[in-house]
């Protein structure tokens, strides 16, 4: 079912109950004359009115707790592959033998750091960290940064969480 179905009509009887009651408090308060309606009707619309009110707050919380669960599952998700990342980052760093060194230079570069910075950071020249960037792309069989990149693009577009149970796995709430 679509919430609009049911927001949309809650709404509604929320913005119909709020003016009565502003308007019964405002013509008690200014002494503005309406015509009279049977106290039973003008019992009922109160209620009616304080039902809305009640209704409305139920559906926020509801509504606010469902957002709050998302966004966890997202950051969880977020995490994970971020994690999922960092792991696929050290497998290939260790598969191609790459020195201390040359896993810094190698994950300055992914993070996109010019030369000069990576030089900077690591109080080094400039022709060290092409030296080791060069080794790094011939470790890894690949000609340049874009190729290196992809390496790990590529594994990473398959599903993070494919190797976990479903019951592990983060629930996200189907928007409705």
């Amino acid at each position: 079912m679509k919430i609009w179905v049911v927001l949309i009509p809650l709404g509604v009887l929320q913005l119909a109950s709020g003016l009565f009651l502003l308007w019964d408090i405002l013509g008690s308060m200014f002494g503005i004359a309406s015509s009279p309606i049977a106290w039973v009707y003008y019992e009922l619309a109160q209620i009616g009115a304080v039902i809305g009110l009640i209704l409305g707050m139920v559906v926020s919380v509801t509504l606010m707790v469902r957002s709050i669960r998302r966004q966890r599952a997202a950051e969880e998700s977020l995490r994970l592959a971020s994690g999922a990342f960092m792991d696929v980052l050290h497998e290939r760093f260790a598969d191609w033998g790459l020195t201390p060194a040359e896993k810094d230079v190698a994950l300055f570069s992914i993070k996109g750091l010019s030369t000069a910075d990576i030089a900077n950071l690591r109080n080094t020249s400039e022709g060290t960290v092409k030296a080791q960037t060069n080794a790094i792309y011939r470790k890894a069989g690949v000609s340049g940064r874009p190729q290196l990149l992809s390496l790990f693009i590529d594994e990473l577009m398959t599903d993070p969480l494919a190797g976990m149970n479903t019951e592990d796995r983060p629930q996200m709430d189907k928007a409705s």
